[in-house]
């Protein structure tokens, strides 16, 4: 379950989670401003005995050991606990993060028993660093964007099969890789009776998609009403398998959507304009604002991009981006509406 939401409205959720034994919880430092930490202490503080039976996964903002710490402290202080199950870097955007002072704070940490396991997020680059990770010995697990666009890509199955010998638990996020299927055209609205008719939704079949990859430990996905749960809840339950044409129509999906999808191959588009220029981040910002409907965690996440970035995203030219751009992606566009409509 990914707790990305604020105090007020994860009590209930979180107790319904308990419920039915969601007990995967990922949060971050920086979420909601760190209410969302707050409010998982405020459920620990009145059911105490629930912390045993949740795996906690919370993420740091900080890449230094002495920044780490002083993130992990105050995570505890907001969550009411002493221990974080899977700590996470938040982000991993350069693979040389992955420090020998980094290894030696986490197997400090782990040896103190602060900590269980430790790891990195990461949304961009993702093959690059799962790749890199695993020929290092001492990460024990990565979340990164998974779902039925890039799944299919060969450099993530060589990454995913990399960290799967290599012992790295993963996490897929992002799973719904773009929102729900739209009913525009003929081939969309085929998709999506195809898996009613199996009694189930296409959101449904997309974390089911994953689940079948035995190479995923894990699938974070947020839930921030009671539908969204009871949906997931069922899916998991659901034992129907999807048969290879299902995964088939969902790969052809991918390929006939991919220019409204952003997979996160930040080298291209930076070597194409020369520097990096936050295409990738804005992209994940444009997604929360228009697939998520989190306006204010997408203007939140916009400010704190350099303040130079931004007052000359509007005016840029991303024609050498678009043409190396892989997804066929608008870029030009997106980066504008993003520069109108964050601000």
């Amino acid at each position: 379950n990914g707790l990305m939401f604020d105090i007020t409205e994860n009590q209930l959720i979180l107790r319904v989670n308990l419920q039915h034994n969601v007990t995967y919880w990922d949060t971050a430092y920086g979420y909601a401003g760190g209410n969302s930490e707050i409010g998982i202490g405020q459920f620990f503080e009145k059911f105490p005995d629930a912390r045993k039976k949740i795996f906690l996964v919370t993420k740091a903002d900080s890449r230094d050991p002495d920044g780490l710490s002083k993130n992990l402290k105050s995570s505890f202080e907001r969550m009411k606990t002493d221990y974080i199950d899977l700590y996470f870097i938040h982000s991993l955007n350069d693979a040389n993060e992955l420090s020998p002072e980094l290894k030696a704070w986490a197997e400090k940490m782990k040896k103190e028993g602060k900590i269980k396991f430790f790891g990195f997020s990461s949304h961009q680059g993702m093959a690059q660093h799962l790749q890199h990770a695993s020929s290092l010995g001492w990460v024990d697990g990565i979340m990164m964007t998974y779902n039925y666009h890039i799944m299919h890509k060969d450099d993530m199955k060589k990454a995913v099969e990399a960290c799967h010998k290599a012992g790295i638990g993963l996490t897929a996020m992002k799973s719904q890789g773009g929102g729900p299927v739209k009913t525009d055209s003929e081939a969309e609205l085929k998709l999506a009776g195809r898996f009613i008719q199996k009694g189930f939704s296409p959101q449904q079949a997309k974390l089911k998609a994953i689940w079948e990859n035995s190479m995923i430990a894990t699938i974070c996905s947020q839930i921030n009403n009671l539908s969204t749960l009871q949906a997931n809840v069922a899916a998991a339950m659901d034992k129907t398998k999807l048969e290879l044409s299902d995964l088939n129509a969902l790969r052809t999906y991918a390929e006939s959507t991919c220019n409204g999808y952003c997979a996160g191959c930040v080298s291209l588009c930076n070597g194409a304009m020369g520097g990096d220029i936050h295409i990738a981040d804005v992209m994940r910002y444009m997604m929360y604002y228009r697939t998520y409907g989190e306006p204010e965690l997408a203007r939140g996440h916009f400010s704190m991009l350099p303040e130079t970035v931004r007052l000359k995203m509007a005016r840029l030219d991303y024609s050498p981006a678009e043409r190396v751009c892989p997804q066929g992606l608008a870029i030009g566009e997106i980066m504008r509406d993003a520069a109108r409509i964050l601000a």
